[in-house]
C-alpha cells in the first residue's frame, strides 16, 4: 500500500497518465540511429529497433542497406545469412533479396513469387552515424535528420562515439538527460560536484517546435578531474554553464561552457563542449544507447580524446546503473506506483506529455 493518501495517490497517477512511459507507443514518424557507420559493413548486422527486427549491411558502393530482418518464406531472420554481390541470401532456403526488398531468386524454382518481399527502411548516413527511417515511408524525405551541424564538423570540432546499452525505457533516458540534479548524487564519483543541485537554472519549453531545454549555471566552481584537466583550470574558481536539449525522440544535446572566473569570458580562449546522446529504443524496456562526444578545444591531443572518451562513459554508465534499477523496481509492482515532481522537472514533463501527444497522434488515438 502507498504512503500516499488515497487522494492524492488518485491525483498523482492521474497527472502521471499524461506522461510518456514505457507503455506508451513509439513515435514512429522520426529519425533514429540504427547504427553507428563503422559498425555496419559487408557482414548483416542484426538489430532490433523500435521492436522491429532489421537486418544492415553495405552495398558492393558502400551505400547502407536496412531491410526488415525476416525472409518472407518462413521467417528466417535475413541476418543470418550471406551477401550475394547487393543482394542478401537466406541461409534457410536461399532466396535472394535486392537492396529494395524484393526476393529476385529462389533456387528451388524458375519464378519467384510475387509476394516475396520484405519492408526496404530508408536510410540517411551523416558523418559517422547511420540514420533509419521506421515510420510512414511517404514522410521520410520531407522529415529533417535532426543531427547537428558540429556533429559532422572535423574542423572546428574533434569527437569520439560509442555504442551502449540500457535495460530500460528511452522515455526514462530522456528524463535522466533533461534532469541535470542528479549530477550532484548518480555522478559524485564522476564529473558531479556538490554545488550542482543547487547551483539555479533556466526552463524552455517550445511545445510547437518539441524543443526542451535545462540551462544551468554553476559558478563559481571547482571543475572535476573530467573537465579541469583537458581545460587547464585546475583548483581555479570556474564557471560551468550547461544547457541540455531534447531535440527530438533520438536526440538530447548537452552543450556546456567552462571559463576562468579570474577575467572576462571574451578574454579567454574558447573551452566548449557537446555530447550528443542518441537514443534509439529497442523495446518497450530497453535502449540503444549512442554517444558522439566532441570538443573544441586541444583537438590535437588524442590522449585527452582517449582521457575524455574513458571518464565520460564511466559517468554515462552510472546512468544507466540508476535507470535499470528503477525499471526493474517498478516491474515488481503490479500497478503503477505514484510519483512525486521536483521544480527542476518542469522541461522533462513538458517532454513526456509531448511525446504522449505525438505517439498518440500518430496512432490516431483520440485521447491526446
Amino acid at each position: 500500500m502507498s504512503a500516499l493518501p488515497d487522494r492524492i495517490r488518485s491525483a498523482a497517477l492521474q497527472l502521471q497518465a499524461q506522461l510518456a512511459d514505457e507503455l506508451t507507443p513509439f513515435v514512429r514518424n522520426a529519425w533514429y540511429v540504427a547504427a553507428l557507420s563503422r559498425e555496419v559493413g559487408r557482414t548483416p548486422l542484426a538489430r532490433r529497433l523500435l521492436d522491429l527486427p532489421v537486418v544492415l549491411y553495405r552495398r558492393l558502393d558502400g551505400v547502407a542497406v536496412a531491410l526488415e530482418d525476416r525472409c518472407a518464406h518462413r521467417s528466417m531472420p535475413l541476418s543470418l545469412g550471406t551477401l550475394d554481390g547487393d543482394g542478401l541470401v537466406c541461409a534457410y532456403h536461399g532466396a535472394c533479396y535486392n537492396p529494395q526488398g524484393r526476393c529476385t531468386r529462389v533456387p528451388s524454382q524458375a519464378q519467384v513469387p510475387p509476394g516475396a518481399l520484405v519492408r526496404a527502411l530508408p536510410m540517411r548516413e551523416l558523418g559517422q552515424l547511420l540514420w533509419i527511417w521506421l515510420g510512414d515511408p511517404a514522410l521520410a524525405d520531407t522529415t529533417p535528420v535532426p543531427q547537428q551541424p558540429w556533429m559532422d564538423d572535423g574542423q572546428a570540432w574533434v569527437s569520439s562515439t560509442d555504442v551502449l546499452h540500457l535495460k530500460a525505457s528511452y522515455v526514462r533516458l530522456h528524463e535522466n538527460l533533461l534532469d541535470l540534479t542528479h549530477l550532484s548524487f548518480l555522478h559524485a564519483r564522476s564529473f558531479g560536484t556538490p554545488d550542482y543541485a543547487s547551483a539555479p537554472f533556466e526552463t524552455r519549453i517550445d511545445e510547437a517546435a518539441g524543443r526542451f531545454s535545462l540551462l544551468r549555471s554553476v559558478l563559481p566552481t571547482r571543475l572535476p578531474p573530467l573537465w579541469a584537466l583537458p581545460t587547464g583550470l585546475v583548483d581555479v574558481d570556474a564557471a560551468r554553464i550547461a544547457e541540455s536539449t531534447f531535440h527530438s525522440p533520438a536526440l538530447h544535446v548537452v552543450a556546456v561552457k567552462f571559463y576562468a572566473c579570474s577575467a572576462p569570458e571574451a578574454q579567454q580562449p574558447s573551452r566548449a563542449i557537446r555530447t550528443a546522446h542518441i537514443v534509439t529504443p529497442e523495446s518497450a524496456t530497453s535502449t540503444h544507447y549512442f554517444i558522439q562526444h566532441a570538443r573544441n578545444f586541444a583537438r590535437d591531443d588524442a590522449a585527452i580524446t582517449d582521457f575524455m572518451h574513458q571518464q565520460l562513459r564511466q559517468a554515462f554508465q552510472e546512468d544507466i546503473d540508476g535507470l535499470e534499477a528503477i525499471e526493474a523496481l517498478l516491474a515488481r509492482y503490479p500497478q503503477p506506483q505514484p510519483e512525486v515532481s521536483f521544480q527542476a522537472d518542469k522541461a522533462s514533463l513538458a517532454m513526456r506529455r509531448w511525446l504522449r501527444r505525438q505517439a498518440l497522434a500518430e496512432a490516431g488515438d483520440g485521447q491526446q
